[in-house]
């Protein structure tokens, strides 16, 4: 994957270059990971990818406990070390020189203590936001990406069907998130791609809500949202299930938010706003008198993080074009009574046609 890595810093620099700026320095993990193939999570640790267009040069600066790992790992040759008890502005600023007046960051992630040590090593720079130009990069997936995702959501989707064999009434949130988490590891997963999500019963109405104590019962709805990472890259997948028995109204919520997946992906296509994608899965619900009880975006972009660009939802007037890979993830959350989410990951292929790389069943299931 070495040209690849090449050829995203190559356009990053060519960017640099239309915008007169001298000297980038990216600092999140994900995108350091995109453009150098080093994943690493440095903590409180000072971290950076710095690209010199002065001398079109690249350095990564490394906390000094990962410098083997990044010399294998990394595209880069020129890895410079900071041990804890060094500066590493200082060390930042020997290998720089002082005389830089326009320098790339990310605005979003550069902390207020990491910018005023960025302006009395640099006193001369002004700062241009470059995250926009690198989301936009990273927002269309290369085929390599999508085998990589296609790889995470395989494994998440073989621990779901083994996990739902687990399931027992009396069985608690957190026990059975644990037996997730394990079967992850057992298939090959690096991890969770974010918290294991786990609610039963009246719980499945929070969106976002925590595993904890509350034990299965008989008609419970069980909504089980999470993913895994594998070599980088993260899936994303939301179903709901129903113990033991199900009334009428609950097959009645779910079948309204399998329609609404349902017309959501099937909006897909390069070329049209992607607000369409929200507005379409959302007008579902909304007809059938659920409007008040889906009150999130659809879906957003996946990739070597959870939560990437671009978002789905129906304000978001930007266009569709191939390479987008995101969720699509309506849902009915009804307080004290529980709720269900359907969600999937798909991808626009060159033929700018939506492909479903999720693939566990949709009905309904009675466990």
């Amino acid at each position: 994957m070495n040209n690849e890595y090449q050829n995203r810093l190559t356009a990053l620099q060519n960017y640099l270059i239309e915008k007169n700026i001298e000297v980038a320095m990216i600092t999140t993990p994900a995108n350091i990971f995109y453009y150098t193939g080093f994943n690493c999570e440095p903590h409180e640790r000072f971290m950076a990818l710095i690209v010199d267009n002065r001398t079109k040069e690249f350095h990564l600066f490394v906390p000094a406990l990962d410098e083997e790992i990044a010399a294998n790992d990394s595209c880069i040759s020129s890895i410079i070390s900071i041990s804890d008890e060094e500066d590493p502005f200082s060390k930042l600023k020997n290998k720089l020189g002082t005389n830089i007046t326009r320098y790339g960051i990310e605005m979003k992630s550069v902390s207020v203590f990491q910018y005023n040590d960025l302006q009395s090593s640099f006193p001369e720079a002004t700062y241009q936001d470059v995250q926009p130009f690198i989301n936009l990069q990273r927002m269309k997936k290369s085929k390599t990406e999508v085998a990589y995702v296609r790889k995470a959501i395989e494994i998440i989707e073989k621990v779901l069907a083994e996990g739902i064999k687990k399931v027992r009434v009396g069985m608690r949130e957190t026990e059975f998130t644990a037996e997730l988490e394990y079967l992850m590891r057992i298939f090959g997963a690096d991890g969770p791609s974010f918290s294991t999500i786990v609610l039963s019963g009246e719980k499945s109405a929070l969106p976002h809500g925590t595993p904890g104590d509350r034990k299965f019962k008989k008609g419970d709805f069980l909504l089980i949202d999470f993913g895994v990472i594998k070599d980088g890259y993260c899936s994303d997948i939301t179903r709901t299930f129903i113990i033991g028995e199900a009334t009428e109204k609950q097959k009645e919520i779910y079948d309204i938010v399998l329609q609404s997946n349902n017309a959501g992906i099937r909006a897909i296509k390069s070329g049209v706003p992607v607000k369409t994608f929200d507005i379409m899965a959302r007008n579902v619900i909304s007809e059938k008198g659920y409007g008040d009880y889906f009150n999130n975006r659809v879906g957003h972009g996946l990739g070597i993080e959870v939560h990437e660009e671009p978002s789905i939802h129906e304000n978001n007037d930007q266009i569709a074009e191939e390479g987008l890979l995101f969720t699509i993830e309506p849902g009915v959350y009804i307080p004290g009574y529980g709720g269900v989410r359907i969600e999937d990951d798909v991808y626009i292929n060159e033929k700018g046609k939506v492909e479903i790389l999720t693939s566990f069943p949709t009905e309904l299931q009675i466990l």
